[in-house]
């Protein structure tokens, strides 16, 4: 497994080691051993896997407030896209920066998105699917969201996003009262 860092320390970069023939490939996505070795103690209880049939698509930023937090272990299953984490923790020297960066099917790159960011992604190609593991179990009164364009995030669109009603309307980030507290990492 290799790990690479980000702009932002607590965003890190995995790329699973692939071995290949004929028939195709396998690869280890997650082992709590070697993941604990890489200095990311992380406990899952949740896996979630969507699917968006246009190009454009856009979900999120979404998060999960505290105590219901949510890190995520975000890959791509079939397709391309850009994911998407922005830092919204008061007090972080970092926080409402983003990160970003290009998870594809074919290449096996993840991204790790601990709590207290919040996270989206925009579809590259249809029929993309994105799955990943969370630390956290889905607690809908947690819920929460910002504008996916009010974060300074350059999404690579040459067309209006396809969007969900929810995602759609939005609070920006200026108008955001975040629940997590930073430490700055």
């Amino acid at each position: 497994m290799q790990i690479e860092d980000t702009a932002i320390p607590a965003v890190k970069l995995l790329t699973p080691r692939r071995f290949g023939d004929a028939r195709g490939f396998f690869a280890e996505t997650w082992n709590a051993r070697t993941f604990a070795a890489l200095g990311l103690d992380i406990a899952f209880v949740q896996d979630n896997h969507s699917l968006s049939d246009d190009v454009g698509t856009v979900r999120g930023l979404h998060f999960q407030a505290p105590p219901h937090g949510q890190g995520k272990l975000v890959r791509c299953g079939r397709g391309a896209l850009l994911d998407v984490a922005v830092d919204i923790r008061a007090g972080s020297p970092t926080y409402g920066h983003g990160v970003t960066a290009e998870l594809s099917a074919e290449k096996g790159r993840m991204m790790w998105i601990p709590e207290g960011f919040a996270h989206g992604f925009v579809t590259r190609l249809p029929g993309t699917e994105i799955c990943y593991k969370c630390t956290g179990f889905y607690e809908p009164s947690a819920e929460g969201a910002i504008r996916w364009d009010s974060a300074g995030i350059d999404w690579g669109l040459d067309r209006d996003p396809v969007l969900s009603p929810k995602d759609a309307e939005a609070p920006p980030l200026a108008e955001l009262d975040t629940p997590f507290r930073g430490n700055g990492t």
